[in-house]
């Protein structure tokens, strides 16, 4: 059982249609926030409001391409129109990573991993901060990177990129925003039992088994669960002394 650790407290979570993004989505409701899925994919995005909602949660969707500010705005007026404020936000959504050598790497895949991965987490960051400014109460936003942050991996060079860039602008929004109470840090997940991770298994033909251990000190894939309970300890006022820094939730991938 979940403490309602965010009673009151309105949540914005992007890529919440699966994944990551909807175990968080789930998680935050459970603790009773009211949660904005946020999301491209309607259909799923309005199953998961269904979800939470059977549960006895509070949830809405908005549609939304955070590649594109206009778009963010809405996010964020939205959230504000439905629920009246805006306390926490898990800047989640991403592109699948690439996968070819630095010296062929897909120019116009580039362009559009890049658009969503850092400018798209870098938009919602700016009008979230806007909006909690503007409230002047704090608030909490968690960005979620990836070991890909921290350890370069091959064959994924926009995607090392992007989430090496969401650690800097993360700890740029944390010096500047301080002194507003509001906090802003990172989740850096490892292998996470998720359809993109399944999807690159099949690509490569290799097992859970076998891949694993390559990847985590605890011989197994994490659960999207185990990343929203991370990311629900950032946004709950437990962490109230937290900001500028990262969760490696990666079973001590980067530890090594």
């Amino acid at each position: 059982m979940t403490f309602p650790v965010l009673d009151g407290k309105v949540a914005i979570v992007t890529g919440a249609a699966m994944g990551m993004g909807l175990a968080t989505a789930k998680l935050f409701a459970e603790a009773k926030a009211k949660v904005v899925v946020a999301d491209f994919n309607e259909e799923k995005g309005q199953e998961a409001v269904a979800e939470i909602e059977a549960a006895g949660g509070t949830a809405y969707f908005v549609k939304v391409d955070i590649s594109k500010s206009e778009q963010v705005q809405n996010l964020v007026a939205k959230t504000v129109e439905k629920f009246g404020r805006l306390d926490v936000a898990v800047n989640n959504a991403a592109l699948t990573p690439d996968n070819a050598p630095a010296a062929e790497f897909d120019e116009a895949y580039w362009d559009r991993l890049i658009s969503v991965d850092l400018t798209g987490t870098a938009l919602c960051m700016k009008y979230e901060l806007q909006q909690m400014i503007k409230q002047g109460e704090g608030g909490s936003i968690i960005n979620i990177s990836s070991v890909s942050g921290f350890r370069p991996q091959p064959n994924n060079i926009a995607y090392v990129a992007a989430k090496h860039g969401v650690v800097g602008m993360t700890k740029v929004a944390a010096l500047e925003n301080g002194p507003q109470n509001i906090r802003v840090n990172t989740v850096a997940p490892g292998a996470i039992d998720t359809p993109m991770l399944r999807g690159s298994l099949e690509e490569t033909g290799q097992t859970e088994e076998e891949f694993a251990p390559q990847l985590s000190l605890l011989g197994r894939f994490g659960q999207p669960i185990e990343i929203a309970q991370a990311s629900l300890w950032l946004a709950s006022d437990q962490s109230s002394y937290v900001t500028g820094t990262t969760i490696h939730a990666d079973a001590g991938y980067t530890s090594r």
